[in-house]
């Protein structure tokens, strides 16, 4: 296990369903403002929701803030997004 796995740290603090920070964020594979598609320390974060802005975004720091009216936020693994035969853009955009 390498240094980063070893100290990975995911943590998310939410006030009133309108205002996230997050940490442990690695990338943002898409976002919208209905929805949010993140690669997290913990697994892919997907967060829907009305009127998202990303109002803070760190990658090296793998830091983000969101904004708007949050909904739902629904962990998956990796795996379920590595389905073969299926581009990666497809199986994001269904």
């Amino acid at each position: 296990m390498d240094e980063k796995q070893q100290n990975a740290n995911h943590r998310i603090v939410m006030h009133n369903r309108n205002e996230c920070q997050m940490t442990g964020v690695r990338d943002v594979i898409s976002f919208t403002a209905e929805e949010a598609l993140l690669e997290t320390e913990m697994g892919i974060l997907q967060i829907k929701g009305q009127n998202l802005h990303m109002s803070r975004l760190t990658l090296e720091k793998e830091e983000i803030d969101i904004d708007g009216e949050i909904v739902s936020m629904v962990y998956s693994s990796a795996q379920h997004y590595n389905k073969p035969g299926e581009s990666f853009l497809k199986r994001i955009f269904r």
